[in-house]
């Protein structure tokens, strides 16, 4: 029985010499080092957020920026129909919700295509921006003048009575009748017919467009039978 014993016994000890050795265990972090993990992650996901706000800031300046080219008219520098309507859309939602008063005028000028068939489109060009000039200034800054194509505008005039309104149609088409143009050595005159639609609380976008559109095609055809 001793014979075997030490037979067991020394057949273990030689496998604890020739086995694996025993696996130490690890070491536990300590709380300075999950502390620094911790502030390590904290300030890259803090950083993470500040380039994407930066690329948030510059696309949306890139966006505002080509909106703004998509609705200004090229040639006269003031919005063009898609503009114009856009902030036609806001005023109309700005009077509805605090009762204001404006109005909307359509203009369309005189004679000009006889002008770009006899003298070129550059002339005719130069007589819309003439015409844009003496526009812009019978208005006031907070008033808005668009080109709703062509040779036809629209203007935006705040906190006008009706009556104040048709006085201010007149001397715009005071004005723009006045202007005076030489193209090939020859006088050119041209001119203009406005119409107008008050606007309220019931008022539509393109409904007050049409409406003012109606009444210019009317005042154009009075001031031919005027001229007649």
């Amino acid at each position: 029985m001793k014979k075997k014993a030490g037979a067991r016994a020394s057949k273990a000890a030689k496998g604890g010499r020739s086995g694996r050795k025993a696996a130490l265990p690890r070491a536990k972090a300590g709380p300075r080092r999950q502390a620094v993990s911790k502030v390590t992650g904290s300030d890259g996901a803090r950083s993470a957020v500040r380039r994407l706000r930066r690329e948030l800031a510059k696309a949306r300046s890139e966006i505002e920026r080509l909106t703004a080219i998509a609705e200004t008219d090229y040639l006269l520098d003031i919005p063009n129909r898609r503009g114009f309507e856009r902030e036609l859309s806001r005023s109309i939602a700005f009077i509805k919700r605090y009762s204001a008063r404006a109005a909307l005028l359509v203009l369309d000028v005189d004679r000009l295509k006889p002008i770009n068939d006899t003298f070129g489109h550059a002339a005719g060009d130069k007589v819309l921006q003439a015409i844009v000039q003496a526009l812009v200034s019978q208005v006031r800054a907070s008033d808005v003048v668009g080109r709703l194509g062509g040779d036809e505008f629209a203007i935006l005039l705040w906190n006008l009575t009706e009556t104040d309104a048709r006085a201010k149609a007149a001397a715009l088409e005071e004005a723009i009748d006045g202007l005076r143009f030489s193209f090939g050595g020859k006088a050119v005159q041209t001119g203009a017919s406005v119409g107008i639609a008050i606007l309220d609380t019931h008022s539509d976008t393109r409904a007050a467009i049409e409406q003012a559109d109606s009444a210019m095609y009317v005042r154009k055809a009075q001031r031919r039978h005027e001229a007649g």
